[in-house]
């Protein structure tokens, strides 16, 4: 089944103006892609996408003021095609009123914004693509550490929404417990939200539900985020050998994009949500270009020179 956004949720969320036929809203999308009818409005129709959204900016609306009201009414006829799910007009340019009239007549919505043309285009178009990805449900917390999104995996049982609890109490984010729905928003990131049924809540095991947002405040949770890192929790065995420096590299796919994960073992006496925020602090620290492995290694060879320097003398 294809996904379909419909035009009120586009208004709603992105807070446009309905120009005219607020009563079609009801009708829907299918496509991220945004159209400039730029050459429609000079007749020619061969390649008119109709299933995408038109937009109107200064040089349409410039160009369809200058044509004759014949022209308009021809041209807009077959601009306002039965598959168009709504004109939007930007940079609070005025609505040419044989366009108001026929999108009337064809039960089509005008929307209208004071936005500049490009960047209207570009709003509207990530709010398509991120509605109508395709999602896929995994299971972990996903939570927000000093603005980086972390999800946390493991086996059932072994700790996640309770390490995911104690981050929260310390000030960071909830986006989902328990079941995270995922998808691409690029080539190279993912996102990820809480289903709606799970939206702010956690289940604790022998608390049961709990509504996080009820409990720490709106600025305790966020609708999505980001997945930039992801920890995997683990039984501590003694017979299991842990990346002890940070050298060692690790990635898993998420909705076909690599994400960077840590393994951190878990035993009693371990305070698992403080090494995840220090596990936080030291990824961003990479990515800025600062590394403590690289740092150390360069000390310790270093020590193994002078050393060796020392009993050469």
């Amino acid at each position: 089944m294809n996904i379909m956004v419909q035009m009120k949720d586009i208004v709603n969320q992105l807070q446009l103006d309905v120009y005219s036929g607020e009563e079609f809203l009801d009708r829907t999308v299918e496509s991220s892609e945004i159209s400039r009818p730029g050459l429609e409005l000079t007749g020619y129709f061969n390649y008119y996408p109709a299933d995408r959204i038109q937009m109107l900016g200064k040089k349409e609306i410039t160009f369809a003021e200058k044509m004759t009201a014949i022209e308009k009414d021809i041209i807009f006829k077959k601009l306002s095609a039965k598959t168009v799910p709504c004109f939007v007009v930007a940079r609070g340019l005025k609505v040419p009123e044989e366009l108001v009239e026929i999108t009337q007549k064809k039960g089509i919505p005008i929307i209208t914004s004071t936005i500049s043309t490009s960047r209207l285009s570009g709003i509207i178009s990530n709010f398509l693509e991120s509605q109508l990805a395709e999602r896929v449900s995994i299971h972990g917390v996903l939570v927000e550490v000093y603005g980086l999104g972390v999800l946390i995996q493991g086996s059932s049982g072994i700790g996640k929404s309770e390490t995911g609890l104690e981050l929260i109490k310390k000030g960071h984010r909830l986006i989902a417990d328990d079941r995270v729905d995922i998808y691409r928003q690029d080539e190279r990131s993912v996102v990820g939200e809480a289903p709606k049924i799970l939206e702010h809540l956690m289940e604790i095991r022998g608390v049961g539900i709990i509504d996080i947002m009820n409990l720490f405040g709106a600025s305790s949770v966020r609708n999505r985020s980001q997945i930039q890192l992801v920890v995997n929790l683990q039984d501590w065995k003694t017979d299991n050998t842990y990346d002890r420096l940070g050298s060692a590299t690790e990635s898993i796919s998420l909705a076909n994009v690599p994400v960077p994960r840590i393994t951190i073992p878990v035993s009693t006496g371990r305070n698992v949500a403080t090494i995840i925020e220090v596990a936080a602090m030291n990824f961003r620290a990479k990515t800025m270009g600062y590394d403590a492995t690289k740092k150390f290694e360069d000390n310790l060879a270093q020590l193994i020179e002078e050393n060796s320097s020392g009993n050469g003398e």
